[in-house]
């Protein structure tokens, strides 16, 4: 299996882990190499075993999906990042692909379906699911949503940002607190 595709599996979920080597080890181009339960683990095994391609949750515990991404591209690894995740909303999809991904995938993916999308994102096709990509094509992401935002909407998200009580962002806006 020397021209195999190295994998590195990274989901909080044993099970899902296992799961995931099961399924990819029954196909003779992919080869699991390791696995990891966490975002800062996922670096460390990325780093050792130089994966060709890491399927990569989002909601990790200690360093999320997308952290422990823009990590492997500071450090300049160059394995190709294959999201695969429940999270189906846009706000979750773009800081991942501005991170680096190569890929989003849902969990609820055909399993052959999942070892076709490694095998793309490996070969450098970038790969979306088809509600993910018609999202981005609508333009439904929180800059939009942002930009949308009345002036005082703006204010009173500014007064927000600064960790103010809703008492002194009514005093410093001269609105009532309710």
């Amino acid at each position: 299996m020397t021209d195999a595709i190295r994998v590195l599996v990274v989901d909080d979920h044993q099970v899902v882990r296992h799961g995931l080597r099961t399924f990819l080890d029954l196909c003779d181009d992919i080869e699991v190499v390791g696995e990891a339960g966490d975002g800062a683990v996922a670096v460390e095994q990325a780093e050792a075993l130089h994966p060709d391609v890491i399927l990569l949750d989002l909601q990790l515990p200690k360093v999320d999906g997308v952290e422990a991404l823009r990590t492997l591209r500071e450090r300049g690894n160059e394995a190709k990042v294959l999201v695969l995740t429940s999270f189906t909303q846009p706000s979750s999809v773009v800081p991942a692909l501005r991170a680096g991904a190569a890929g989003y995938l849902f969990k609820d993916v055909e399993p052959e379906a999942l070892a076709q999308a490694i095998r793309a994102v490996h070969a450098g096709q970038v790969l979306l699911e088809p509600e993910v990509a018609a999202a981005l094509l609508s333009g439904d992401s929180a800059d939009d949503r942002a930009a949308s935002l009345t002036e005082r909407e703006r204010e009173v998200l500014a007064e927000i940002a600064r960790g103010r009580s809703n008492r002194e962002m009514a005093r410093a806006l001269v609105l009532s607190e309710k």
